[in-house]
């Protein structure tokens, strides 16, 4: 993993963190302090067992518990928004590959306002119910044909890609040169990450193996000719966040003292820019 770029060379102790989805085993977080990242390790050899199950609710359509009912409330605000995003960019053909489609409802979207949509997703369960929804995905990046399209979304997924450095590579080269890779995941330098610590639901090891600062995205970018040409915030992660690190911390429901942590961190956020997660919109050089 990293092998190009030593990401996982002269690291650190930084935290313990526990994986309170499925196993409860616990991971070490650990510092690079060149890229200013966090990697957990160890990475188990059978990393797709720790996907299994229905708390992970990005592969699933749930509306059981009180965590599905608020994911898919923010869901379907933040779809809104992401196509905001995609539509506000001048393109050639509106095609777009989203990586770590889920159910599909971000494609969905896209296709049903002129977009040529393509996407990838590695959980069967996920695919199946995509496909009920007329949004048909590949399991694999290799699977993809050698298209070049105009936008390449990942939502949440760079933190769980294993070969990081190759995978990048790919993500380049499918990538139109006057395309936009846009890439949103958590940041362990938001005040709720620094509040919550080990509890933070964001590091969620193991399936979480990197942990972005902005200074890491804009150093292993700007190391494959790629530059961040826009930083944007998901201010709804911090709500969503916070409400599972205090299961997490003191395993009750507490709203209310999530809702103040959420809203503490993105008013924090407003003079350091340290969001609990960010948007990265890059470009080739």
């Amino acid at each position: 993993m990293g092998k190009k770029r030593g990401l996982q060379k002269k690291l650190q102790p930084f935290l313990n963190c526990k994986d309170f989805t499925v196993s409860k085993e616990t991971y070490e977080v650990m510092l690079n302090k060149d890229y200013d990242m966090l990697v957990t390790s160890p990475i188990p050899v059978d990393l797709e067992n720790y996907y299994k199950s229905e708390d992970y609710i990005s592969h699933t359509d749930s509306k059981k518990s009180f965590f599905d009912k608020v994911y898919q409330v923010v869901k379907n605000y933040t779809l809104k928004r992401k196509l905001s995003l995609i539509n506000s960019f001048k393109t050639d053909s509106k095609t777009i590959l989203d990586i770590g489609a889920g159910t599909g409802d971000f494609l969905k979207v896209c296709k049903n306002n002129g977009w040529t949509v393509e996407g990838i997703e590695p959980n069967i369960d996920a695919i199946n119910n995509a496909a009920q929804k007329e949004v048909f995905l590949k399991d694999s990046i290799d699977k993809v044909d050698k298209t070049k399209y105009d936008i390449i979304t990942l939502w949440h997924v760079l933190e769980h890609v294993e070969m990081l450095s190759d995978y990048i590579t790919k993500l380049k080269n499918l990538l139109k040169d006057n395309g936009k890779l846009i890439i949103a995941v958590p940041n362990f330098k938001s005040y709720d990450a620094k509040f919550y610590k080990e509890f933070w639901a964001a590091f969620d090891v193991p399936r979480h193996l990197w942990h972005f600062s902005q200074t890491s995205i804009h150093k292993i970018f700007s190391e494959e000719d790629m530059i961040v040409e826009k930083t944007l915030p998901m201010k709804f992660d911090a709500y969503y966040v916070s409400l599972l690190s205090e299961k997490y911390k003191s395993e009750k429901m507490k709203p209310i003292h999530a809702f103040y942590r959420g809203f503490l961190s993105n008013l924090k956020a407003r003079k350091t820019s340290e969001y609990s997660s960010l948007i990265y919109v890059l470009k080739k050089y």
